[in-house]
Parts: structure tokens; sequence; C-alpha cells
């Protein structure tokens, strides 16, 4: 959470009444550089926690109060909430109570406020390749395609997505300078061969004035948009939203080789180990490489040469003992994972340390290549 550098509170403040308190917070914020939506998400939570407390002055909420807010709003859900999830509840409730602490902290009541814990983060969800075309054909106009187009080859989030006005494209370079980014920063995104021949075509019917609007929609014209496509598309509208498409894009950037460091970049996150997320996205990719570089005979024949199935007995200096079909299987199961395992830990590594190094290509080369030298010989001796 980004830290701001506010200005020191009245030193009367604890005798003011707690809404002209938070109203002097909130001023502070705005201050210091807070954006709108910052600003707007501490008065939702601190106006939450506000309406609980019967106290009328600052100086009379307690550590009992944050208590049973925090208790009341884990067990019973916050008023008003999209969803009834305990998962969402918590996710929530870790903001608010990280907010509620600032307030208390630049107040100087000097109570504890515990922050409630995170839960870890659900899967990213993509879409496939497959319902990312069924949108693109089933948009009934321009403005549909490029809202598909943009969202699926710059992985802007939903509000960078709408603020982009004409003077931020330079269209000969294929550039998009965001503006409006979370925590108040600017960055450079680009866009692709897709996007331009929507973008051009989209420009030339509209004849958008310098400065305006590209979409010309609002937060909630875009969800329903997104919405009324998958339908059409026959795609699952649950599944159809901006954040969707920017892990989609995050997934098939990587996939197309995009160094790690570059789409953090483009991504704008802050630290790297935000954007790794993805990297799990790919294992299953990672995996059929596998299969298909090291599958086939070859694998077959190392198979046959240590047959996990064969009695102890047909190995040189191992005792015989028989074995139950419930012991082979765990056995054969445990080496399989732990070799797959192991291999698809180490290529992930390598394209994490890596990044956009020639060092990559030739470290999974030469780890494949001394594979298959080992599978010849395996081949030879029998």
């Amino acid at each position: 959470m980004t830290k701001f550098d506010l200005p020191q509170p009245p030193p009367d403040i604890l005798e003011w009444s707690k809404w002209d308190a938070l109203e002097a917070f909130l001023s502070s914020l705005s201050a210091s550089g807070a954006s709108e939506k910052t600003i707007k998400a501490y008065r939702v939570a601190l106006t939450d926690f506000l309406s609980f407390t019967n106290a009328t002055k600052l100086k009379e909420i307690n550590n009992i109060d944050i208590v049973n807010w925090i208790n009341a709003r884990l067990s019973k859900g916050l008023e008003k909430a999209k969803s009834d999830d305990i998962r969402d509840r918590r996710t929530t409730m870790h903001y608010y109570t990280l907010f509620l602490r600032s307030f208390i902290k630049w107040c100087g009541l000097g109570l504890k406020v515990p922050i409630v814990k995170r839960p870890k983060p659900k899967p990213a969800e993509t879409l496939t390749r497959e319902e990312i075309e069924k949108l693109f054909l089933a948009a009934r106009d321009l403005l549909d395609k490029l809202i598909i187009a943009l969202l699926f080859e710059t992985g802007l989030r939903a509000q960078e997505l709408i603020t982009i006005t004409t003077d931020d494209i330079d269209f000969s370079n294929q550039m998009i300078r965001v503006k409006n980014a979370k925590y108040g920063e600017e960055r450079i995104v680009f866009y692709g061969l897709l996007t331009k021949q929507v973008l051009d075509e989209y420009i030339l019917y509209k004849r958008p004035r310098p400065g305006e609007r590209l979409l010309g929609i609002s937060y909630s014209g875009l969800y329903k948009r997104l919405k009324t496509l998958a339908k059409r598309a026959g795609v699952d509208p649950r599944k159809v939203r901006p954040h969707v498409l920017r892990h989609t894009f995050a997934t098939e950037a990587l996939r197309r080789g995009l160094p790690l460091p570059a789409l953090q970049r483009i991504l704008g996150h802050h630290d790297i180990k935000v954007t790794q997320t993805y990297l799990h996205l790919l294992r299953e990719d990672i995996r059929e490489a596998y299969i298909k570089a090291f599958g086939g005979e070859n694998l077959n024949t190392y198979n046959r040469r240590y047959d996990i199935n064969a009695p102890y007995a047909d190995y040189p200096g191992i005792q015989h003992r028989s074995i139950t079909r419930g012991e082979q299987s765990q056995k054969k199961g445990s080496r399989n994972n732990a070799e797959l395992e192991y291999i698809l830990s180490t290529l992930l590594e390598s394209i994490a340390m890596v990044g956009d190094s020639p060092v990559l290509a030739s470290l999974i080369q030469k780890k494949l290549n001394e594979a298959r030298k080992l599978a010849m010989t395996s081949s030879e001796d029998q």
C-alpha cells in the first residue's frame, strides 16, 4: 500500500467530532497527492467503522470498538457488499483495517488496529485464444472490436482504458501513454497489428477531436458492452471482464516470449513478484513442450530399461522380495511426479531469472541435449 507523507493533525483533534476528524484526515490525504480513487476508498472504509462505533468524539473511540467492528464484519459481512463470500470479506477487511490504522495513527489515538490477514489470491482466470476470437467475431461495431483488441494487446486496466484520449496515442510508434495509472503514475504500453488495424479504421470513421476520450464510454458502459458481447459470442459472461482480459494478455505475452521484467513495466507492477504469479499459468505449456521434446521412442526406451513393474531380482545386487501392486503404483507415481516437478520448476526458474538474456536459449538447449544423450545411451545399451 502506498504511504503518504501527511501533514501533522491539529493539536486538539482528539476533542473534535469523529466526522470532522475524518474530513480533516481526507483533506490531508488529498494535499499529500492521493488520487480521488484512493481518497474514496479511505472514505468508504472509515465511514463504515465510524458508523459502527457509538462514540461521538474522536477521543471516545477505544480498542473494544475496533475489535467488535472487525469481528462483526467478518462474521456478518459488510453492508451493501456485492459478494457474501468469506474470502471477499477477508480481502475487504484487510484493506479496511490498513486504512483504519493509518487514520488512528495520524490522529494520535494510540490504539492498536489488528490487520486482517489477506487470503491467498485465487488462481488468475484467463480466456483461451478461441474465446478471444469468438468475442472479436461477435462484435457489433468498431467500438466492440477496439475494446477487445486494446484489452487483449495492452493489458490495460478498465479505468485506464476508458480515460485514454487521442492525445495519449502515438500512432506512428503504436504506443499509448497511460496517464491515469494506478498509484497516480504514468507508463507506456504498446499495441499490436490487430489494434492498429481496428484503431485506424475507428479514427477514420469517428474522427474524434484532439484531447477527446477515445472510447467515450463510462466504467459501467464498458462492463455492459463486454457482458453483451460475451452472450453473443457464446462465452461465459462471468469470465469476460477487463481484469480477466488483462490476465489473458499477461499470460499470452509470456507464452510468446516477452521477458518478465518487460511485462512488469507494461502492466505497471511495482514488485516483480506480482508479475511472476503469471508464470504458473504456463506450467501446462512447459509440460507439453517437455513431452514433445522427450516423449515418444526415447522415453519409452528409458522406461523399458528401468521397468518399475519388474521384481527386484531383475536388478543386479538387489535381493529379491515380492512387492504389492500398491507399492509398485506408489513408487512409479512418486518417481514420475518428482522428475516432472523438477524439470518444470527448473525451466520456470530459468525463465524468471534470465529474463531477456540470450543465455536463456542456450541454457535450456544445453539441458535438452544432455537429456537426449542420456536417452540415446539408454537405447544403445539395450
